[in-house]
């Protein structure tokens, strides 16, 4: 009797040992493969090698998950600078020079740093000195009053809008396909990561909205806003009721570049960054900040815009910049070696067109 009970049972477990062969549940998957729109390059491979040593329980670098911390600038670095400048530079010239429902009633100000806008664009011409902060200012006027539900409307009505430029593409899809993928591989190995833009925050959300990444992970240039009933009065001495809504305001405050941008991560995110990319002296601050982290091993990343084939790029400027960030002790990132497309399939450059004036 026992020797039928065994033989029952082997054959039991060959028969379901056959069953999970040949059922599809059963078949391991195979492994997620990543990076699949770069080539091999140096970058990459300090990337990588990173974070399987920050994320190895058996190395001296591991890095706990709720430490894991990366930052992001938005414009050069996963969306692109185009038109051939910011897109929320391109949206206040449409809307100071060109939006039927704005344009006659556009304050002075306003403007005149969108028709700056407008000549270096079309014309070459000199960009005023610290024309980041005169954006500003002009921009927090130009959509005061609107709602937050209105503007994101507004941010992305105008991203629908074709690329100028460009084949293929809106404004809203002008995303650097490769550094998506950097997203999903530091996300799959635990790690949080915010967008920190020179930006405004609002018009940041809109954008990366559409590649997951959540509002709470994106800080950017702010504007005061406040409740639609509260006038001028403290918010401490006014409650808003359930019917009202929030507002921008045409108050600034805070152009969120350089040592701003360290500023409000370490009292937003209250932890020093163990990753950081860039594009731009704005962002060096902001790697500076990682670097100095002192618990955890870092690695910091400028892409360079050295590709005038598939993008819109001063090949000069990008050499120049190549060259500061080697010497800064950054990892450089190549648009032209180390990607394999930059927007994507179906995506060409072509030459700007402007409407007459």
């Amino acid at each position: 009797m026992k020797k039928l009970h065994f033989l029952l049972v082997i054959v039991f477990a060959v028969f379901l040992s056959g069953c999970n062969k040949d059922n599809p549940s059963h078949v391991t998957p195979p492994a997620k493969e990543y990076f699949t729109l770069w080539n091999q390059c140096e970058a990459l491979t300090v990337l990588q090698d990173y974070v399987a040593d920050v994320t190895n329980p058996d190395s001296p670098n591991y890095i706990k998950e709720e430490d894991r911390i990366a930052t992001f600038d938005m414009d050069g670095t996963f969306v692109g600078e185009l038109y051939p400048t910011y897109f929320e530079y391109n949206m206040l010239e449409y809307r100071a020079l060109d939006d039927p429902s704005y344009k006659d009633k556009a304050p002075d100000d306003v403007k005149e740093a969108a028709q700056n806008i407008r000549d270096f664009v079309r014309n070459g011409t000199k960009l005023p000195d610290h024309f980041d902060m005169k954006h500003a200012y002009a921009a927090a006027k130009a959509y005061a009053g609107m709602t937050l539900a209105e503007f994101d409307a507004y941010v992305k009505a105008y991203a629908a809008l074709p690329a100028n430029g460009f084949s293929g593409m809106t404004y809203g899809q002008s995303f650097y396909k490769p550094m998506l993928e950097v997203f999903d591989y530091l996300k799959d190995n635990g790690f949080t990561f915010y967008v920190v833009s020179g930006s405004d925050r609002f018009i940041c959300r809109s954008l990366v909205e559409s590649i997951g990444i959540e509002p709470n992970r994106v800080i950017g240039m702010d504007v005061r806003c406040r409740s639609s009933k509260q006038n001028l009065e403290a918010g401490v001495n006014f409650t808003m009721n359930k019917e009202e809504d929030i507002i921008r305001t045409d108050e600034l405050i805070i152009k969120n570049l350089k040592t701003n941008k360290v500023l409000q991560i370490s009292q937003e995110i209250g932890k020093v960054p163990v990753l950081s990319f860039g594009n731009s002296s704005g962002d060096e601050a902001m790697h500076n900040y990682c670097l100095s982290n002192q618990k955890y091993r870092t690695a910091v990343f400028m892409l360079v815009a050295d590709d005038d084939v598939r993008d819109h790029a001063n090949l000069d400027e990008g050499a120049k910049r190549e060259a500061k960030w080697r010497k800064a002790g950054y990892n450089v990132i190549s648009m032209k070696n180390d990607f394999k497309t930059i927007y994507g399939d179906g995506v060409t450059m072509t030459s700007f067109t402007f409407p007459a004036e």
